[in-house]
């Protein structure tokens, strides 16, 4: 006797070697044994050649019609071999019943099945529904295959082109366009990204960097909803001196202004002013919602997307010629710049000038210091001493060092399209007053909110390390005992969150933000993230304006000095580091020439090929700063943090009673 049974999903048949009550030995046609219940067992048949009834079986199956066989049977549930005798129209053949069996088990839209040869035919409009979608399947195969086809011959098909940033930066796996993409890539073994640069989808690698940074940081976008500040509600003394400020010509966020003042008693009263949004911005309103989205001014060469709405800014930017809330700190020093005492109000200032770096500095430099030459202008003598007080404080942080080889900072000008790089002195005049004002009070701020044991969030360095923290803690790259960034409340969320913390000890009044607040740590949480988010996006929009500058200026040949890994070289005259291939082993400081071949604007590579050693010494080579974050933007020469590129301190190094990142 022979079997006809369902096993794993399946049909098989074999020959019955023993047979019990609940179970059957059977042997199949490859002549392996195997046990099987009874219960699986649909047909019981003789006298049929073994090998010969499956392929017969489902050759007769073939030829039978679901829909045909759908229609035959009622709405109630019913055996195969009842379906079998009534599409058939006479008792069936073992070979007829399982033809029935299999086309019953293939045809699941049609069929239920409610057990062991048992089913009911699908309702009516649920298998319209199914066949519907099978429809719609083999439309979306075929759709797949047509635009996968196109993309391989290098054609972008219709509707592919709204969709192309997605597809690379965040694709929905599940969309046609991806599967069709997915599968020419596969077919042409290409990345994405390489398919669609050779299908024309990606004319200009400025934009597909910048959108795909925008997509990831703002993918609502840039825009600002009409969110007006708070109007302030107190009545602010006014500062008893006039402001100046030092800032680039392209700065709009007006943070930080000076005063300086002859006291009766013969010292200078040096008054460090900041804006004071924390002001008009209240906590948990929908502009402080904003500010904690955004968390930062992005800067990139040519654009810079505010943290704050122009309408918000040119409310409490330190503008020229009006007057302003700021937040101040007055430093009393004496003739030999020691600092006598220390005051911080919450005040009104007027601005009587914006000085602005690029006109100021033929006068204010270096040179014209040195040799009395800088002739008049505006503020001389305040600058001067702002100046010499700034170089007393660098000293007493053990931070000057006159042997230190000279470093540059690069600018980036972007002007139609074109791209011109400018480098400007590294620890200018300019420079060292503004950064050496605001990292004071920075410290000073930090110290104060300390003693009052108000959180801040502090910038820590130690052992090499750089994290941030909600309780003071060293600065050792800066050399201070702390440093909470509070200078910069128009473009950095911390500083505004310090600063609220600061006005409420200023006012005597509960701090914004208590001891062990979880807003405090979510704000330094995302702020620690999303701050070296932008900074990397600034660096990699530099790297690409300095790989255009190569190819704008014909560079086929420039100097370079190998770092310290022994492969990868910093250009002359550039922001930029490169691997070159096949050089040989060279120490670090060896300067060498190299040929310089096409860049690759989406990668952002550099094919470079070695060419000698120059005869010139080796050159001695500063911090890892230097290798990879010359540039320091024009807004943040205020910021006074100079540092090189650490890891983030682990959580298990906060101390007790601190959070950090």
């Amino acid at each position: 006797m022979n079997v006809f049974y369902e096993e794993d999903g399946g049909f098989k048949v074999g020959s019955v070697m023993q047979a019990a009550e609940a179970s059957y030995q059977v042997e199949a046609v490859s002549g392996k044994r195997s046990k099987i219940k009874a219960a699986n067992v649909l047909l019981k048949f003789e006298r049929q050649a073994l090998a010969e009834f499956l392929p017969q079986a489902e050759a007769a199956a073939d030829d039978i019609d679901s829909q045909f066989l759908w229609e035959c049977c009622g709405p109630d549930e019913f055996a195969f071999d009842a379906l079998a005798e009534e599409y058939f129209g006479h008792a069936p053949s073992a070979t007829e019943a399982a033809a029935v069996a299999i086309r019953l088990h293939s045809a699941p839209m049609y069929f239920y099945k409610k057990g062991k040869g048992r089913y009911k035919a699908a309702p009516e409009e649920s298998l319209k529904a199914a066949l519907a979608g099978m429809e719609k399947k083999r439309l979306q195969a075929e759709q797949i295959a047509r635009q996968a086809e196109q993309l391989a011959r290098f054609e972008l098909p219709d509707g592919f082109q709204p969709l192309v940033m997605q597809l690379l930066y965040k694709p929905d796996k599940n969309s046609l366009e991806y599967k069709s993409l997915d599968q020419a890539c596969q077919q042409l073994q290409l990345s994405p990204l390489r398919l669609m640069e050779k299908c024309g989808a990606l004319p200009s690698a400025h934009d597909y960097h910048l959108q795909l940074f925008l997509l990831e940081y703002f993918p609502k976008g840039i825009g600002f909803p009409d969110i007006p500040p708070a109007p302030v509600a107190d009545e602010l003394t006014l500062a008893d001196a006039e402001a100046f400020s030092l800032d680039d010509s392209s700065t709009t966020e007006i943070d930080d202004a000076f005063t300086v003042k002859r006291l009766d008693n013969g010292h200078w009263r040096i008054g460090v002013h900041i804006a004071a949004p924390s002001l008009g911005i209240l906590p948990e309103t929908p502009l402080d919602q904003l500010v904690m989205n955004r968390l930062s001014t992005v800067y990139f060469p040519g654009n810079k997307y505010t943290m704050l709405p122009d309408e918000v800014v040119g409310h409490f930017t330190l503008q020229e010629g009006t007057t302003c809330p700021a937040v101040s700190m007055y430093i009393e020093i004496d003739d030999a710049f020691e600092v006598i005492a220390t005051e911080s109000r919450v005040e009104q200032v007027k601005i009587a000038a914006n000085l602005r770096n690029d006109v100021l500095e033929a006068h204010f430099n270096d040179e014209t210091l040195a040799n009395g030459s800088d002739g008049d202008y505006a503020f001389k003598a305040e600058l001067r001493l702002l100046w010499q007080f700034a170089c007393a404080l660098e000293k007493r942080r053990g931070k000057y060092d006159p042997t230190r080889p000279p470093q540059v900072d690069y600018n980036f000008h972007v002007e139609d399209d074109r791209i011109r790089i400018t480098t400007r002195k590294r620890g200018a005049p300019i420079d060292k007053l503004v950064s050496e004002m605001m990292i004071f009070v920075n410290c000073e701020w930090g110290a104060l909110l300390g003693a009052k044991k108000v959180p801040g969030i502090y910038r820590a360095q130690q052992n090499g390390r750089v994290r941030m923290t909600t309780s003071p803690a060293p600065h050792q790259g800066l050399g201070v005992p702390q440093y909470a960034w509070s200078s910069s409340p128009l473009r950095r969320a911390v500083d505004l969150i310090n600063q609220r913390q600061i006005v409420s000890v200023l006012r005597d009044e509960p701090p914004v933000y208590p001891k062990g607040s979880a807003v405090l740590f979510e704000a330094m949480r995302d702020f620690d993230a999303t701050y070296n988010a932008y900074l990397d996006f600034q660096d990699r929009m530099e790297r690409y304006w300095c790989l255009r500058w190569l190819k704008q200026e014909n560079v086929v040949e420039l100097g370079g000095t190998v770092l310290r890994d022994g492969q990868t070289v910093r250009l002359n005259g550039l922001p930029l580091t490169t691997k070159v291939a096949a050089m040989p082993e060279l120490g670090p400081g060896t300067r060498v020439d190299l040929l310089i071949g096409e860049p690759d604007y989406l990668s952002l590579e550099l094919d470079c090929k070695f060419k000698q050693v120059q005869a010139a010494p080796a050159e001695a080579l500063v911090e890892e700063i230097d290798d990879e974050h010359a540039h320091i933007d024009a807004d943040d020469l205020s910021d006074g943090e100079i540092e090189a590129p650490t890891e983030a301190a682990s959580s298990d190094q906060a101390t007790e009673g601190e959070a950090s990142v």
